[in-house]
């Protein structure tokens, strides 16, 4: 049995003419279906003949992840487990925002892979490992339960406009899927996400920049989180074989669209990385590239080595980087409540799962 989701549209389309004898246009309504109305089965294609939609149940599958628990902070956050189809538990978010114009806004943060081989030693999932990347499905699965998870709230509640690929695994080292999704998200008949309402956030892997620069399908953000290479290499050890200076070169030559910037994210972690000299020495690194800086106050959990910095010092850095003309904007801090950072829900799942 084919799982339907794993195919984009050039290769739903081929398969439908060449397998089961039927033409172009049915493939784009059976599309339409899986993306657009997010279609369970395929009895509910109502505009599909019934002989094709016998064929297709025959043929193939329409699998989604399971949600296993929702947790809902008093700020509106709303994070989902999932459980994919081999067991695997994975992690979504969804995170409100307000307009310029007061209105509420939501951007989902994606997972795409079970776990992380990266092992930032400040991220829950870095401590948990590797298991395996995720599919195309399974990725953009996420953001089918997400939608249905806001339909059967039949509240009013904001559309969910933003993606941002910032949850559990480094993107560029599932490229190829990663690629079909993007292509997929961006297709006009099926979930029409524009290319600048999309991020792709990277640790620094060399080999997949390029690939996303000359796709143009999403913006670029780069967790930086250390001004220089001796304190990357401590926090972020893996992510540092590629070291800074040669990252900052490839940024250089980075594609960018009119008014598009890089975006850097920068966690500010207590008395580690979030001193007036970490402040000047981000100054020297940013101001090579057109880009902008995310600053993320760290949200400890009760087993972290790390610790939030204070509130002195997180105003003293960003005002430093103001006063040195970088545009820093400090992010407020989502679902403390909830165990909301990369990874919490999870692990503290399967400590309860353990016990």
């Amino acid at each position: 049995m084919k799982d339907i989701l794993n195919m984009t549209l050039p290769e739903l389309t081929q398969w439908m003419v060449q397998d089961l004898g039927e033409p172009k246009f049915r493939a784009v309504q059976v599309w339409q279906w899986l993306w657009g109305k997010l279609a369970r089965d395929f009895e509910s294609m109502t505009n599909v003949s019934k002989n094709t939609r016998a064929r297709l149940a025959q043929e193939a599958e329409i699998v989604w992840p399971e949600v296993q628990r929702v947790q809902q902070s008093k700020d509106g956050t709303t994070k989902l487990l999932l459980r994919l189809r081999d067991g695997a538990l994975v992690e979504t978010v969804l995170i409100p925002s307000e307009n310029r114009d007061g209105g509420i806004r939501l951007t989902q943060c994606l997972s795409t892979q079970v776990g992380c081989a990266m092992g930032c030693t400040f991220c829950s999932t870095g401590t948990m490992g590797f298991e395996r990347n995720m599919s195309m499905g399974e990725i953009m699965g996420q953001v089918l339960v997400a939608r249905e998870y806001l339909d059967d709230r039949r509240l009013d509640h904001p559309k969910l406009r933003n993606l941002v690929f910032m949850g559990m695994g480094e993107p560029l080292l599932n490229l190829r899927e990663m690629l079909r999704v993007l292509e997929s998200l961006n297709d006009d008949n099926g979930m029409n996400f524009s290319p600048r309402r999309i991020t792709v956030s990277t640790c620094g892997i060399e080999k997949g920049l390029k690939e996303l620069s000359d796709s143009g399908l999403a913006y670029l953000a780069v967790s930086l989180h250390a001004p220089t290479q001796e304190l990357r290499a401590r926090i972020m050890p893996k992510a540092a074989r590629w070291p800074l200076p040669d990252l900052m070169r490839a940024l250089e030559s980075y594609t960018l669209k009119a008014r598009e910037r890089i975006t850097f994210e920068y966690l500010l972690l207590g008395g580690v990385n979030d001193g007036i000299e970490q402040a000047k020495e981000l100054v020297r690194l940013i101001s090579r590239v057109k880009g902008k800086l995310n600053l993320i106050v760290y949200n400890p959990s009760a087993t972290d080595i790390y610790k939030a910095p204070t509130q002195e010092r997180i105003l003293a850095f960003e005002q430093y980087l103001w006063n040195h003309n970088v545009t820093a904007i400090l992010r407020k801090s989502k679902g403390q409540d909830i165990d909301a950072a990369c990874g919490q829900l999870k692990a503290a799942t399967l400590r309860a799962e353990e016990q």
